[in-house]
């Protein structure tokens, strides 16, 4: 593994961890008021293109970066419709 690809999966572990203390707050209170629908639907539109992106590119990192961070968001997005 090179130096980008360190900086790659660096980079892709920071991003998608941050994600994971949000998720275990909405799924133990089940509050999820102060969360945007839209920004969380836009923003797993986004995911999913980065998804396509990142295996037309065979780029690992961006591959299993998104794919993580979707099913993070995936559970956030249930929450919130789930429990308005």
């Amino acid at each position: 593994m090179n130096y980008i690809d360190v900086l790659g999966f660096s980079g892709a572990t920071l991003t998608t961890v941050s994600f994971i203390p949000q998720v275990f707050k909405i799924v133990k209170t089940k509050d999820t008021c102060s969360i945007s629908l839209i920004m969380y639907i836009i923003f797993a539109i986004g995911l999913m293109f980065w998804e396509i992106y990142g295996i037309l590119n065979a780029a690992a990192p961006i591959i299993i970066a998104n794919l993580v961070t979707l099913g993070l968001v995936s559970i956030i997005l249930v929450y919130k419709i789930k429990y308005k």
